[in-house]
């Protein structure tokens, strides 16, 4: 079972910070579409209003401007909402190498201020988005929670360092948080352009323009590409998930694994291109490999994901071939 058949309160507040990016886009459309009230706190810094403009008519849709990092916002935001989805969060490792004092600031305190206003204003289930990267160099496959090694970007330690605080808020505080570590989470609405563009999006993008898309190392790194309607099923299955599984991590994927090279050939014969890729020295600070052991999502969240790797590509070249056009 997915998450179309999930029930909360007839009345129920999600306040989904960041909800103007891919994921969290996606999140609220999941959420109104079922009929709850949905607030979206997102400053735009990452986040498009485009994503949302669809749901600014509707009346159970609110949106909020504003940065997590001021702490007021987030209570104000807050006030009355039963979960929280916190997605806001500024992503890609290249990045945070570039710039650790911002990753800091966005992805640490802010998601802190964001844990400190749920728990002033009675927030029923704090949901929070991590990172596959966490895993750091540990070499073991599947990964598995409770065997990390040493992180090997600022983005890593910043989602770290959230996990932390999740455990602490849930044993000193009592507030109810769940922590999902995405793996490689693809699919409609991914931003295919910039620098730091995920490399699904930006290999379909540079394919449909007839470009020559570089690939970063060998090709042979391996990722748990991860659909996003399995995302807000983990998502929504933690806001019912008991209080005996809150203040953990849980692996959030397919429990799939695709080599980068591969992937790249299944969109060229997707999208009838013949087209050889530039390979490109490797990128400082990711992970080689990753695939992930979902047993924990699945006994103590109920986690099953729909959609595995095959049939969530078919749907995301079918999203961009309509939007890229």
């Amino acid at each position: 079972m997915g998450y179309k058949d999930l029930r909360f309160k007839e009345d129920a507040v999600f306040l989904v910070t960041g909800g103007a990016g891919f994921i969290g886009s996606n999140l609220c459309e999941a959420i109104l579409d079922m009929g709850y009230r949905v607030r979206c706190l997102d400053n735009l810094s990452t986040g498009k209003y485009e994503n949302i403009e669809p749901f600014t008519a509707n009346p159970r849709f609110t949106f909020i401007k504003g940065d997590i990092r001021d702490l007021d916002t987030c209570k104000e935001a807050s006030k009355g909402a039963d979960y929280v989805l916190n997605q806001a969060a500024w992503g890609s490792v290249p990045r945070s190498i570039e710039m650790p004092l911002l990753y800091e600031e966005i992805n640490i305190r802010g998601t802190l201020n964001m844990m400190e206003a749920a728990r002033e204003n009675g927030v029923k289930k704090f949901v929070y988005a991590s990172s596959s990267s966490v895993y750091g160099d540990h070499p073991t496959l599947p990964k598995k929670e409770g065997h990390e090694g040493k992180v090997l970007s600022p983005y890593a330690l910043t989602k770290k360092v959230d996990e932390e605080y999740g455990r602490l808020y849930k044993t000193l505080y009592g507030l109810d948080t769940y922590g999902l570590r995405y793996f490689n989470v693809f699919g409609r609405r991914q931003d295919p352009d910039g620098a730091y563009a995920a490399v699904i999006p930006k290999f379909i993008r540079q394919l449909m323009r007839g470009e020559r898309p570089t690939i970063n190392g060998d090709g042979r790194q391996s990722r748990d590409f991860t659909y996003i309607d399995n995302v807000i099923e983990a998502n929504l299955k933690a806001c019912l998930a008991p209080s005996e599984a809150a203040g953990e991590a849980f692996n959030i994927g397919a429990g799939g694994r695709e080599y980068l090279i591969d992937v790249y050939h299944d969109l060229c014969k997707a999208l009838e291109k013949e087209v050889e890729p530039v390979f490109g020295p490797a990128r400082a600070g990711d992970i080689r490999d990753s695939n992930a052991d979902i047993s924990k999502a699945r006994e103590l969240l109920g986690y099953d994901p729909e959609y595995d790797f095959a049939k969530g590509i078919g749907l995301a070249i079918g999203w961009y071939k309509e939007h890229l056009a």
